[in-house]
């Protein structure tokens, strides 16, 4: 069997194509079989207030994509721009491994992969911005 698998906490929700599911008392595990489903685990999901950095705003971009609130031709160009600007900020080989699988998922239409990519940066860019205030 190929697809995502989510494995999911007692309690933990989840948004497929639009619905939010609810995994019940037990940890469960979910197998996605559909190609192109959107998924988005709403543990991951970033509140519009919390946008305020431009890893976030790339994930928020991906987010919009798997929540069916943006189109994604349209929030392709934008991942792609996005991906490509933290490239030059970015330029440690951890991160770069980070943008690459972003960016390779944005080209394959895998938003949910795209999303958890960027995610990987987030306690990185949360680091060099408390350098930087201090």
């Amino acid at each position: 069997m190929s697809g995502l698998v989510l494995k999911l906490a007692p309690g933990e929700r989840v948004l497929i194509n639009g619905a939010v599911i609810e995994n019940g008392d037990r940890r469960g595990r979910l197998s996605v079989i559909t190609p192109g489903a959107n998924i988005l685990r709403l543990r991951d999901a970033i509140h519009p207030d919390e946008v305020n950095t431009p890893v976030r705003r790339v994930c928020y971009i991906a987010q919009l994509v798997l929540s069916g609130d943006a189109v994604p031709e349209q929030a392709r160009l934008q991942l792609l721009r996005g991906i490509e600007q933290l490239s030059q900020v970015l330029t440690d080989h951890d991160s770069r491994t980070h943008l690459t699988q972003a960016t390779e998922a944005v080209l394959a239409d895998q938003y949910y992969y795209a999303l958890k990519a960027m995610r990987g940066l987030l306690p990185r860019e949360e680091r060099l911005m408390a350098t930087a205030r201090s």
